[in-house]
């Protein structure tokens, strides 16, 4: 008998930074398992694009564009979802930044302020948005997307990685607080993943070199390795998961 553990049927899932990458996977398998994703990153032609995809493999989606690092964007999105749903069963913070990647004594202010207005303060705000939603309704799912650079700095990501690792506090003080409201909140670390956005560290070929000897697997991830946690976290299979930081990374933190 087939199990309904990962059964998404009549949940309104949002995915932010889900136009590429480990967004677009995650938004992609959310909706085969039958929830209504509404894509979303900083351009509404990208999202479309996405959200067209999926519908056209029978899924349900919408595109709604958000810079989570601006303020206006975080609330008027959340008012439209209030607007249009009424109720938003899972977020997923996926959307970062990571504009500086060199010697953490080289880092200007422009490029320290914009990794903590997305990493941090994006992810916080969207939370507590949804979070206000998700009271409403009696329970939720939030999962963040940090990095196992929150516990093994990546090196020539220094601001990024500590935007991360207050990403996974983060995650704990929201489970603590919004856990007797219903709201769980995780935490996914991926490992090296094969994305635009971590073209710097492909591209590097001594970086590159040390990671894939530290992997005991040997090779990097692809983005769909990323979703499956993200389902088990946001569905019945993971009701009693709250508070936690999952590694998927392939063995490279042991």
């Amino acid at each position: 008998m087939a199990t309904h553990l990962f059964d998404l049927n009549g949940k309104i899932a949002f995915v932010s930074g889900a136009s590429r990458g480990i967004g677009e996977a995650i938004a992609r398998l959310l909706a085969e398992q039958g929830a209504h994703v509404i894509v979303s990153s900083r351009k509404a032609p990208d999202c479309e694009a996405v959200a067209a995809s999926i519908r056209a493999a029978g899924g349900s989606a919408e595109a709604m564009a958000c810079h989570v690092g601006n303020m206006d964007d975080i609330h008027g999105t959340m008012a439209r979802i209030r607007e249009d749903h009424g109720r938003l069963d899972i977020l997923v913070n996926n959307a970062a930044t990571n504009p500086y990647f060199g010697h953490v004594l080289d880092t200007d202010l422009g490029a320290f302020q914009k990794t903590v207005d997305v990493n941090i303060r994006g992810y916080f705000f969207m939370s507590v948005e949804a979070g206000k939603l998700m009271k409403e309704q009696g329970g939720g799912a939030i999962v963040n997307t940090a990095s196992i650079n929150a516990i093994q700095p990546g090196p020539l990501q220094g601001i990024y990685s500590i935007t991360k690792a207050a990403v996974v506090n983060m995650t704990r003080v929201f489970a603590k607080e919004c856990g007797p409201l219903g709201i769980r909140c995780n935490a996914l670390l991926p490992g090296l993943t094969k994305t635009k956005f971590a073209g710097a560290l492909f591209e590097h070929e001594e970086i590159y070199k040390r990671a894939m000897e530290q992997i005991p697997m040997g090779r990097h991830a692809e983005p769909q390795e990323m979703a499956g946690t993200v389902l088990l976290l946001v569905s019945e299979a993971g009701s009693y998961i709250n508070g936690e930081t999952i590694l998927v990374d392939g063995g490279i933190t042991i």
